[in-house]
């Protein structure tokens, strides 16, 4: 009877076949044991030290590919954040409706083209919380929430709020200077795709879906731009350019945070962050309210 030995092992029938290849290779003969559980490579026992070299060979020219370790996510309180998006547009809803301080407080903050361009950049960010209607206010409070949640959870409320009054207001401007001088809007529509967008740019950025599939890892943009198309450009009055520069300057925010610094951020940074988030929209009221 024949001396054969066994040079490889594994429950990997695809592991055995690619060893195979490279005995055939070396002109080695082999037979390939397969008894459904397991497979083996045998060869004549005169061969055995020279298949082992080979395959040693093969192996270290072909190291095992590692999975990548998917990043840990510490999910932050997103609470703090939505409870203050609500608390605040609902209440320059009111303030607005009952002309509080004797101001039209739509003349005073609404986006007006010609106004921006002239220097009145507080409107990029009171415009943010103007509405025209209960409809248009809880339609953005929805989404608003919805969308600030998940942006919370991800970032900080501090954090992720600062980045959306931002990246936002940043949206009302370019909308202004790409359109023509006498567009005017308001609404938190732009703040809502802006964290849309926030998200799907932090997501991408940071690798927190790494996996090697292309489909997984461009997924939160995809998934972004498909929402932006689905609930963003609605009848003639919904302002298309505003939502969708929203979501590109999100998207650049949110890129842009994966680069300057470990995140979610300490407690302390994220109360900086929404304080300097409420401030900016006060300072903005104030400013738009004195004029």
């Amino acid at each position: 009877m024949e001396d054969l030995r066994v040079v490889f092992e594994s429950r990997n029938r695809r592991s055995c076949s690619d060893r195979a290849l490279v005995l055939a290779a070396a002109h080695i003969p082999y037979q390939l044991v397969d008894d459904g559980l397991s497979c083996a490579l045998v060869v004549p026992a005169e061969f055995s030290s020279r298949a082992v070299e080979e395959l040693r060979l093969y192996d270290d020219e072909n190291p095992p590919v590692q999975p990548k370790v998917k990043k840990r996510i510490v999910y932050q309180d997103a609470l703090p954040g939505v409870i203050g998006y609500v608390l605040i547009v609902c209440a320059i809803a009111w303030l607005a409706g009952y002309s509080i301080f004797g101001n039209n407080w739509f003349t005073a903050g609404r986006v007006d083209g010609n106004l921006i361009r002239a220097g009145e950049w507080w409107r990029t960010i009171t415009a943010l919380t103007l509405h025209s209607g209960v409809r248009h206010l809880l339609g953005n409070l929805v989404f608003g929430v919805f969308f600030g949640i998940f942006a919370g959870r991800l970032l900080g409320s501090g954090v992720a709020w600062l980045a959306v009054v931002v990246s936002a207001a940043l949206g009302n401007a370019a909308n202004t200077l790409l359109l023509e001088s006498t567009h005017r809007s308001i609404g938190a529509s732009t703040a809502v795709f802006a964290t849309l967008g926030l998200l799907a740019g932090y997501v991408w950025r940071g690798q927190l879906m790494a996996q090697d599939r292309w489909s997984t890892r461009f997924g939160p943009v995809i998934g972004g731009l498909a929402l932006l198309m689905f609930t963003g450009t609605g009848d003639e009055n919904t302002d298309i350019g505003a939502h969708l520069l929203g979501f590109v300057c999100g998207f650049g925010t949110g890129m842009l945070l994966t680069m300057i610094g470990k995140l979610p951020a300490p407690p302390r940074v994220q109360v900086a962050s929404g304080a300097a988030a409420v401030g900016l929209i006060a300072l903005a009221w104030i400013v738009a309210l004195q004029g």
